[in-house]
């Protein structure tokens, strides 16, 4: 199985484009085609990537590990060598070596470059971050592909993390996942229930025909004597019309361990050989089918969502056409210049204001209390009038006035 060569040469394009837009610090107004990855805590997103890569790279402990986007771009070629953008490659005598400073770096130090650049921007208290981290891998054992690692679903907060920390990490992922051209790979662990699966269970929010789901079950040798994952991997249980490709992970005492990955993927391949109810299907089963899989599913999608993607770079290049036009004779010190602008910004406060009265000018409501112009109309006809009648005051030194609010309240009456 192998993707189209033509489309898959658009993927280091792609790839171009995204560490533009991170290097310019802008969001991407531009939906790339890409896979993003999505699970819960311990769902095994990790395991699966690294296994990718053939190297132990990334971060690993408790709680949150994953705070900010991991865009992880696999290129295939002769030389090996990891890049994390922007400035700093990483290599040694058998894959991976630094160029920076004629110095070596280990994997570990890799590990350690990856929280710093995470902690620089989120701090180390596990709060997170939607800036994303551009990392590169140049192997002649990966195939060109794209994803992008998104913190693990998570429901309780922990040190400290806001209160709303599930929802901020659900706003992060639908960030991406709600785009039309992003294929969405969900990632659940075959020793739970997948009709509970979060990474399903949010793919169904914006992808309820299942078009752009890719589903992928981790853990299968963890599941319990007796029971297996057949049904699911066969997909006549909550079928996605991308299917489901089942792997085996190294587990936590085989990553202790420094158990090799090659050696793992010997062992996850003898696993669905040799399980009945696998090996039926162990040729469509494993990592290297998954990664063949993802490579033929995005150079396809890139074909798919190709047209739309120039229509909307050739509405853009038309649109900032118009805009140099304007500023080809532009004078600062023009009065009618700074008329339109200062008229501009009135009028847009104007619209801000409007929106924060009504109520519409934030992104997410809050139910928990009023805003905006609920909370002015209470306090003017609750709060304001009660504060009145508490006020005391000597009639003859008024000579039969009103104190003044109370007065001009009385008048509006």
């Amino acid at each position: 199985m192998a993707g189209n060569m033509g489309m898959e040469q658009l993927i280091p394009i792609v790839n171009k484009l995204q560490d533009a837009f991170t290097q310019l610090g802008v969001s991407m107004t531009l939906d790339l085609p890409q896979i993003a990855v999505v699970g819960g805590q311990s769902a095994g997103k990790s395991s699966v990537l690294e296994n990718f890569v053939g190297r132990d790279f990334l971060p690993r402990g408790s709680g949150i590990v994953t705070r900010r986007p991991l865009i992880l771009q696999l290129i295939n070629g002769n030389t090996a060598f990891i890049y994390i953008f922007p400035d700093l490659m990483f290599q040694n005598m058998q894959s991976f070596c630094t160029v920076k400073a004629k110095s070596l770096w280990t994997l570990k130090e890799v590990r350690r470059e990856i929280e710093a650049e995470t902690d620089r921007v989120t701090g180390s208290n596990k709060g997170i971050s939607n800036i994303p981290i551009n990392l590169r891998v140049y192997s002649p054992n990966v195939l060109n592909l794209t994803l992008i690692d998104l913190p693990g679903l998570t429901k309780v907060p922990i040190g400290d993390q806001p209160l709303d920390i599930e929802q901020q990490i659900r706003s992060m992922i639908l960030q991406f996942i709600k785009r039309e051209s992003c294929l969405i790979l969900a990632v659940t662990p075959a020793n739970t229930d997948l009709a509970n699966s979060d990474a399903l269970k949010l793919a169904k929010e914006v992808d309820p025909q299942g078009l752009r789901t890719i589903g992928v079950i981790t853990k299968l040798d963890l599941m319990d004597d007796g029971t297996d994952a057949r049904d699911i991997l066969e997909n006549k249980l909550l079928p996605l019309r991308r299917g489901y490709i089942g792997v085996v992970n190294r587990s936590q005492r085989d990553i202790e361990g420094r158990k090799d990955i090659n050696a793992a993927l010997a062992a996850e391949k003898k696993f669905f050989y040799s399980h009945q109810s696998y090996r039926h299907i162990a040729d469509r089963l494993g990592t290297p089918y998954l990664q063949r899989t993802l490579n033929q599913q995005l150079t396809n999608h890139i074909r798919d969502t190709l047209p739309s993607l120039r229509d909307k770079l050739q509405k853009q290049l038309l649109t900032l056409e118009k805009d140099v036009e304007q500023f080809k004779h532009f004078r600062p010190d023009d009065p009618a210049i700074k008329t339109k602008a200062m008229l501009q910004m009135i009028q847009q406060l104007q619209t801000d204001f409007d929106r924060t009265i009504e109520g519409s000018g934030s992104a997410q409501i809050n139910t928990m209390e009023l805003s905006g112009g609920a909370k002015i109309n209470r306090l003017f006809h609750e709060r304001f009038p009660f504060e009145i009648v508490k006020m005391e005051f000597d009639e003859k030194n008024y000579e039969g006035k009103l104190p003044l609010p109370l007065e001009i309240f009385m008048a509006s009456e």
